[in-house]
C-alpha cells in the first residue's frame, strides 16, 4: 500500500473546491472540513448536524485515539456549514448518504468523491481520504512552521513523525540534495 500525499498546491485546492461544488454542498463541505480541521475521515463521517450547527467550536472524542479534540469553526467554513445545515434535522448525519436512510456516506464513498475530484483537476499523486488530513497538516506547517503545535493537533508522538506524515521530511531532503553539489 502506497502512502497518500497532501495536496500541496493551493491553486489545485481551489480547483477541487469548484469541482466538488458542482457535485453539491455535501461533498464540498466534506473536503473543506477535512482540509481546515484535520480530523480523520472516520471522525468526520460520524458527525451529526447537532454536533456542528450554531456552534463556534466542536468537541469530539477521536475514534482512533479516544482523546477529546476541540476545534474552532469560523470564516468561510462556518458560512458553508450554516448554509448546508439550515433546514436539516439535527438528528441527520452531516455527510448523510443520498440513498434515503439516515446513515453517513461510507469511507469508500468519501474516497471516491475526493479521488474523482482530484483526478478531474489533474492531480497525479496518490490520493485518499487521509489526503485531507495530510493537506491540513502540510499547509498548517507551511504557514506557521510550528511542528510542536501541529504534532499536538494531529496527536502524534514526536515531531519527526509529524514531519514525515505531512511529507515535509522528504521535501526537505530533496531540497537540500538539489542544492548540494561538489
Amino acid at each position: 500500500m502506497e502512502l497518500v500525499q497532501p495536496i500541496r498546491d493551493k491553486q489545485k485546492i481551489k480547483e477541487i473546491k469548484s469541482v466538488l461544488k458542482e457535485n453539491g454542498t455535501r461533498d464540498l463541505l466534506l473536503f473543506c472540513m477535512g482540509i481546515n480541521i484535520g480530523l480523520r475521515i472516520s471522525d468526520l463521517l460520524k458527525l451529526k448536524i447537532a454536533d456542528i450547527r450554531n456552534k463556534t467550536h466542536v468537541e469530539i472524542r477521536e475514534q482512533k485515539t479516544g482523546k477529546v479534540k476541540r476545534f474552532p469553526i469560523f470564516g468561510n467554513l462556518q458560512s458553508l456549514i450554516d448554509d448546508y445545515t439550515k433546514n436539516k434535522p439535527l438528528s441527520d448525519y452531516l455527510f448523510k448518504s443520498r440513498n434515503g436512510i439516515n446513515k453517513p456516506i461510507t469511507r469508500v464513498m468519501a474516497y471516491m468523491i475526493i479521488n474523482e475530484a482530484c483526478k478531474k483537476c489533474g492531480i497525479q499523486d496518490n490520493i485518499g481520504t487521509h489526503t485531507l488530513r495530510k493537506t491540513f497538516g502540510y499547509h498548517h506547517y507551511q504557514q506557521f512552521h510550528d511542528v510542536a503545535i501541529l504534532q499536538y493537533l494531529l496527536n502524534h508522538s514526536s515531531p519527526s513523525i509529524t514531519l514525515r506524515y505531512i511529507g515535509i521530511a522528504q521535501d526537505n531532503v530533496e531540497e537540500t540534495l538539489q542544492q548540494f553539489e561538489l
